[in-house]
């Protein structure tokens, strides 16, 4: 199936971005507690140590059925995302097409890990450092796991003015969302997707 160039690239990329994005998670989960933070830049950059049951960006979707609902639609979005990725590989679609589509499905993969076995594999983290594979299981079931956030970047914070509609008064924070190394690649490679290859996905939806 993958006996060409574009093939390895695609593998390289995919295991790649998987191998920083698991390691983070890992770091973090077995050596900070939630909530725990440190300063990397100052304030501006920080280590943040968050988990979501639902989308990227810390979004949440459902309570407990909508995060089972996710997670199986996770799972056939990847599989949608490697049967386009074996799809222009076959029909010689550009590298830098191939690469962009294979970071999408690595960051896809990432964070479907973190909700396959994540709960499987570590003890909660509320108010302790997760232990990885403790004795009498894990804090999820399979399929219920949490996603595992880090990065933080609080660039600009301040107050609304009096006079702004609805949040006058109120602090802002730019910007506020915590993710990690999966959400990242799926955020880079859309917009570098649509910016850069319209071409490669008007061919691809004829």
């Amino acid at each position: 199936m993958f006996k060409n160039k574009k093939s390895a690239i695609a593998i390289i990329t995919i295991l790649v971005i998987l191998l920083i994005d698991q390691l983070t998670k890992i770091l973090v989960k077995t050596n900070m507690h939630l909530g725990e933070s440190i300063n990397v830049f100052g304030s501006w950059f920080q280590i943040c140590f968050t988990e979501n049951s639902g989308f990227a960006f810390g979004m949440k979707f459902g309570g407990e059925w909508g995060k089972l609902f996710l997670t199986i639609f996770r799972i056939f979005a990847i599989g949608a995302l490697v049967w386009v990725l074996i799809k222009i590989i076959r029909q010689q679609y550009s590298t830098a097409f191939v690469i962009g589509i294979a970071a999408l499905c690595a960051g896809a993969a990432g964070n479907i890990i973190d909700c396959l076995f994540y709960g499987q594999i570590f003890s909660d983290s509320y108010g302790q450092v997760a232990t990885m594979f403790p004795e009498g299981g894990g804090y999820a079931p399979l399929l219920y796991g949490r996603v595992v956030d880090m990065l933080y970047f609080p660039l600009i914070t301040g107050h609304f003015p009096s006079w702004f509609p609805f949040w006058g008064g109120e602090e802002f924070i730019f910007f506020r969302p915590i993710f990690n190394i999966a959400d990242s690649a799926i955020t880079v490679s859309i917009f570098y997707l649509l910016l850069f290859q319209r071409k490669h996905i008007k061919r691809l939806l004829k």
